[in-house]
Formats: C-alpha cells, sequence, structure tokens
C-alpha cells in the first residue's frame, strides 16, 4: 500500500529547515511566507513595516507554524547587511532564501529619474544580489539549499511605463542564472517566480479600474488574474527537495498570459 503522506512529506515538506523571506509583511511575499511554514520550515519575515510584520507572524503562529520576524529597508545596503545578520538570530542560516521585496515605480520613461532609477534598483536588484552573497556561499559548503527571486512578466516584455522596473526584473532573471551556474553543482537550486497580473498592494491602481481587470484576465488561458495563494503552491515545490534537479528558471506563474 502506498504511503502518499510519506511521500508528499519526504519531496514537498520542509520539517527542519529555515527561510529567509523578504517583502513578507504583505503580498506575495507574505502569502509564500505562510506556505513555507505551512510546509514545515521556521521562517523569518523581513520587511519595512513593523506593524504588518507582527501581523504575518501572529498569522503564521496561529496556524501553528515557527516564524519570527526583522524590519529594514532592503533598499538600504547597511540596513540590509545588519538585517541579514539580525535574520539568523531566531533560528540560524537559511536554507532557503525567497527574495520577493519590490518597488514599481512607473512614470514615463523621460520622466524617469535617477533617484527612481537608483531606488528600483536597490531594491529590486541589488537586495537580491546582495542577499544571495551573503547566503549563498553558506548554502554551497552545507550542501542544500534554495534561492527563489520574484522576476515579473517585464522579464521579457515591455509594459506601458515599465522603465527602470522592466529593466531590474530582467536583471532579476538573469541574476537567478548566474547564481544557479555558481552554485548548483554544491546543492544550491535557485529559480524565479514570474507573476502574471495578481491582486496585491503593489497592483491596487490597476485593480481599482474593472474594465482593465477584465482584459488583463482576457488575455489569460486560464480566464482570470492572479490571486496571492496561487503562488504559495509553486513556493514550497521550489523550496523542496522535488525540486533537486530544477534551477536556473524562471518559471511564470501567469495562467498562461505569456503564452498568448
Amino acid at each position: 500500500m502506498n504511503d502518499a503522506p510519506s511521500f508528499l512529506r519526504e519531496q514537498f515538506g520542509l520539517d527542519g529547515r529555515t527561510a529567509l523571506v523578504t517583502g513578507a509583511s504583505s503580498g506575495i511575499g507574505r502569502a509564500i511566507a505562510q506556505a513555507l511554514a505551512a510546509a514545515g520550515a521556521r521562517v523569518v519575515l523581513l520587511g519595512r513595516d513593523e506593524a504588518r510584520l507582527a501581523e504575518a507572524v501572529t498569522a503564521v503562529r496561529d496556524a501553528g507554524g515557527e516564524a519570527a520576524s526583522v524590519a529594514a529597508d532592503v533598499g538600504d545596503r547597511e540596513a540590509l547587511r545588519a538585517a541579514a545578520e539580525r535574520a539568523v538570530e531566531p533560528f540560524g542560516e537559511p536554507d532557503v532564501l525567497v527574495a520577493s521585496a519590490g518597488v514599481n515605480l512607473r512614470p514615463p520613461l523621460e520622466q524617469l529619474s535617477e533617484s527612481d532609477w537608483d531606488t528600483t534598483m536597490a531594491v529590486n536588484l541589488d537586495a537580491p544580489f546582495l542577499l544571495g552573497q551573503r547566503f549563498g556561499p553558506g548554502m554551497a559548503r552545507r550542501g542544500w539549499g534554495r534561492i527563489i527571486h520574484l522576476a515579473s512578466q517585464q522579464s521579457v516584455r515591455a509594459f506601458g511605463n515599465s522603465g527602470a522596473y522592466g529593466v531590474s526584473k530582467a536583471a532579476v532573471s538573469a541574476l537567478t542564472r548566474s547564481q544557479a551556474e555558481a552554485w548548483s553543482r554544491h546543492g544550491v537550486c535557485v529559480n524565479a517566480i514570474a507573476p502574471g497580473f495578481v491582486r496585491t498592494p503593489l497592483t491596487r491602481p490597476v485593480f481599482e479600474d474593472p474594465e482593465r481587470v477584465a482584459a488583463l484576465a482576457g488575455r489569460t488561458m486560464a480566464g482570470r488574474n492572479g490571486e496571492l495563494e496561487d503562488f504559495q503552491g509553486i513556493a514550497v515545490f521550489l523550496a523542496s527537495e522535488s525540486a533537486r534537479y530544477v534551477t536556473g528558471q524562471t518559471v511564470f506563474v501567469d495562467g498562461g498570459f505569456s503564452a498568448t
């Protein structure tokens, strides 16, 4: 008789693993943090808003998971370095790193300021690089690790006023490949998730326009836009033992939007 629960635990369970998730106070980052905790990982949630972080940690604990939080602005290099050191205090060095924090400043390109550019690159690209530099080599030395980035449709195509955001997300996919090339042979799988249009605080302005929401849903094969729970299963898979031969990939979780 097959032991399905045992198989699922071996392939997808995260018991004994520690995860660090940035952008975890809301949106996709928070949903992923909750999913990793539900799969058995001890999770450190990193974000800027201490009150929302506290709510997210409470939600994980109320569901039976283990969680702690660190508040920091990932766009500030010194603050990020200090936060990375604080993040290892509750549960030790992470086995899983999820870089979900992001900003999306979208003025027309001719109005895009150097400050807009610098802020976008600091949060969307520099932070995943710096966290990878801090934790990737340690994962490689231990022989096991998972790094998951948040890419975008704009990693591969231009959208209106994509400006710095599109450039940063294209670079995130490239960073994914570079980190995978460096560490995969040592058991560290590095992948990115590219969402479609998803209802999050970051996309609230889009979802306030019913006609645009309907038009975007109509461009997908699934006939709808994304919800936060659509990203929990893929994150658990990429963080688990079952993804041991999946690396260097940008996985589009978009209802088929990118295939149309």
